[in-house]
């Protein structure tokens, strides 16, 4: 990705966090290093992978999971990208994939989380690294808030990728074998209800569509305002369905297949 599309992708905040024992430092496959939380639940049956959104970084969501983590009884964990935060680097698309790799790893091997009590939560442009990771690797299920289709994508609606384009999840979200649950408000106008209803329509031919969630006049920042209670229970519920609902076929398969992460 070129230095000048680059700037118009990524917008990190300056660090709304300093040093902090209770971070974990990632080492990831392009030698750069990223910090991380984990929030542990006793008892809890499902850890949420969760990759943030754009203009944010760790230190300005934590306090909102570690009450979504008591009201949902999960674990989360979430990385901070190359170049945001704390992190070493410059962010890049190629980065953020291998920063939900290494978190992913970190979570299975240090952790000893296994897949199928991982759940990749993300949040607009996080919804891409999410994808990617669900695409390579087997998950339980993934959550995807006011997903796109592609960058190019949101300010025209070109029917397919071109040359340049980054983080097209349309081009991915196809080869995702566990049940997608997507989340998207009406009134979005940084990200159209449209991307979700298109990455939808490609979940249901694949058969791994779960009844996605559209909010009714929700813009791109208050889907957890404008829905209320509704936004926790529709969550509840899909953690649930994940939980009592048999693995599939086709995700037992890429399970079968899946190469080890670089």
């Amino acid at each position: 990705m070129g230095n000048n599309l680059a700037r118009l992708v990524f917008q990190p905040p300056h660090s709304s966090y300093g040093k902090d024992p209770n971070l974990i430092w990632l080492n990831t496959s392009r030698g750069e290093v990223i910090p991380a939380f984990f929030i542990k639940r006793e008892g809890a049956h499902f850890t949420l992978l969760f990759s943030h959104g754009n203009a944010e970084d760790l230190g300005l969501i934590i306090r909102y999971f570690r009450e979504l983590s008591h009201i949902l009884s999960v674990n989360v964990f979430s990385y901070e990208y190359t170049g945001y935060g704390m992190s070493s680097g410059q962010p890049q698309e190629a980065a953020v994939y291998a920063d939900v790799e290494a978190a992913f790893k970190y979570l299975r091997d240090q952790l000893g989380v296994p897949w199928q009590q991982i759940v990749p939560y993300g949040r607009s442009i996080g919804t891409a690294p999410s994808i990617h990771l669900s695409a390579n690797t087997p998950v339980r299920g993934v959550i995807l808030q006011s997903p796109m289709v592609s960058i190019y994508r949101i300010p025209f609606r070109f029917r397919f990728t071109l040359p340049g384009d980054v983080f097209a999840n349309i081009d991915k979200i196809g080869n995702v074998c566990c049940p997608v649950f997507i989340i998207h408000g009406t009134r979005d106008e940084i990200v159209p209800v449209w991307h979700g209803q298109g990455l939808y329509d490609v979940c249901v031919k694949k058969g791994i569509a779960y009844d996605a969630f559209v909010i009714e006049g929700a813009d791109h920042n208050n889907l957890e305002v404008q829905a209320g209670d509704a936004f926790i229970d529709r969550i509840a519920q899909f953690l649930n369905h994940l939980e009592h609902t048999p693995i599939s076929e086709k995700l037992q398969q890429q399970v079968s297949q899946a190469s080890p992460l670089p």
